[in-house]
């Protein structure tokens, strides 16, 4: 299944299909709105018909929260089903500052895809159909069964997309041992002729939170000795100065590990700004990874200036390294202090599995057939994916969305940022590398 097989349509066809994608506005507000995630399901669906893919279009919690599936033939019954699954929907994106329209898909003179999903992920998503448009065309079978899953809210937790299809739709995954999704596969420059290649193998849990102090409300002039928002602006002046200490799981430091082999740069992980100051943009990823996080997002209190308010919230994004949980949360309770109640305003689990066995294997060398120095090496993502959904079906997870990027680009930078961009040139090799994985996993 490693013979050489002809993309040349599937090269193609790529960029123009990121850019249709993205020129539907599939901004998820997380709250039920809008709808571009049932527009783009049927074009993906569309796509797929006219090269004779079967599909099915389901709708999950309402009409216009739509996911797309099908099955792709292997020619080894035996084997294990591979599932490839991409998000549709995206984060908003009101900023001002776009060089381009956000949901235009321009392609510049610099042969550069614009827009808002030309990262996160609608680029996977081009190349899935792409790849497998030319298989149908071409009459290629993989060694095993592929299930495609193109899927709504994964922006908002997937409550409506991947978790949902997990509880109500079990049967789409029957077979399935494997998952390949975002994020992951794409190349970060070490130095000008070194590059490595993150394969995502394991992602913190999700913990957001809303926090509540009660007090006594009164009127503004008066003396205030119970003030909520100063009760609830203490703590939370406490928890924006604690650094959780480092911790490494085994992607964590088997990634340190690796491009301290490769650059001969030891990294101090109690010093972020190092990190950084010597590998550039991925040394805040790394940061991230290596430790427990609650950054303060959002602050609610009173309605109006001179009224002091009995309750006042604030928001947290808490992720927690696989298996910390349960220490996050004491260590969380104990900073705050007794007067600060929480709720959980979303949760998810971590995922983590190892970076071993053929799938592994495959990739790698998918990634070398193109990049022969590049260096495939497993990291754990401080985000969140619809893997965490997926992997509770025990199905291994891992981020593969390969991408040969330019030494100059900051592209973890760009996840839910303006000018969300990524080369043309850059889907090309994606689509060599994920057609030659594909069809050898």
């Amino acid at each position: 299944m490693t013979n050489i097989i002809d993309t040349s349509t599937a090269e193609e066809e790529v960029a123009e299909v990121v850019s249709q994608l993205i020129q539907i506005d599939t901004s998820n507000f997380g709250n039920q709105e809008g709808p571009g995630e049932a527009a783009a399901a049927e074009y993906v669906a569309g796509l797929l018909a006219e090269v004779g893919i079967d599909s099915e279009t389901i709708e999950t919690s309402a009409s216009h929260r739509q996911a797309v599936v099908a099955r792709i033939e292997g020619t080894d019954p035996d084997a294990g089903a591979l599932l490839l699954h991409g998000h549709l929907d995206v984060v908003p994106a009101p900023e001002p500052g776009w060089v381009h329209p956000p949901f235009s898909g321009v392609i510049d003179d610099e042969g550069v895809l614009w827009g808002r999903g030309a990262v996160d992920m609608k680029d996977m998503d081009g190349m899935m159909l792409a790849v497998v448009r030319n298989w149908a065309r071409q009459g290629i079978k993989p060694r095993r069964d592929i299930v495609l899953l193109f899927l709504p809210d994964e922006e908002a937790g997937g409550k409506h997309g991947s978790h949902w299809l997990v509880e109500n739709r079990p049967d789409i995954f029957e077979g399935v041992t494997e998952a390949v999704g975002e994020v992951g596969g794409f190349s970060y420059s070490l130095s000008d002729d070194l590059r490595i290649y993150p394969i995502q193998t394991a992602e913190k849990g999700i913990a957001w939170l809303k926090l509540t102090v009660t007090g006594r409300a009164g009127h503004g002039s008066f003396l205030a000795e119970d003030n909520a928002v100063a009760r609830l602006c203490d703590a939370a002046s406490r928890l924006g100065a604690y650094r959780f200490p480092v911790e490494l799981n085994d992607a964590a430091k088997e990634f340190l590990d690796r491009v301290t082999e490769l650059t001969g740069v030891e990294i101090d992980l109690d010093d972020p700004n190092h990190a950084t100051q010597q590998l550039g943009s991925i040394g805040r990823v790394i940061g991230a990874t290596t430790r427990n996080t609650a950054n303060l997002t959002m602050l609610e209190a009173g309605y109006k200036a001179n009224v002091i308010p009995e309750v006042a919230h604030a928001y947290v994004d808490g992720r927690f390294l696989p298996g910390k949980e349960e220490e996050f949360l004491a260590k969380l309770d104990e900073i705050l202090g007794a007067d600060v109640t929480r709720e959980y305003v979303h949760r998810d689990i971590a995922v983590e599995t190892t970076f071993d066995g053929p799938t592994v294997d495959a990739m790698a060398a998918a990634i070398r057939s193109e990049d022969p120095t590049g260096v495939p090496v497993p990291y754990l993502m401080s985000g969140g994916t619809d893997a965490k959904a997926i992997s509770s079906l025990g199905i291994r997870c891992f981020g593969f969305s390969p991408l040969l990027l330019p030494n100059d680009l900051d592209f973890f930078g760009m996840f839910h940022a303006v000018n969300e961009r990524v080369p043309v040139s850059s889907l090309l090799f994606g689509v060599k590398v994920l057609d030659r994985f594909l069809r050898s996993a």
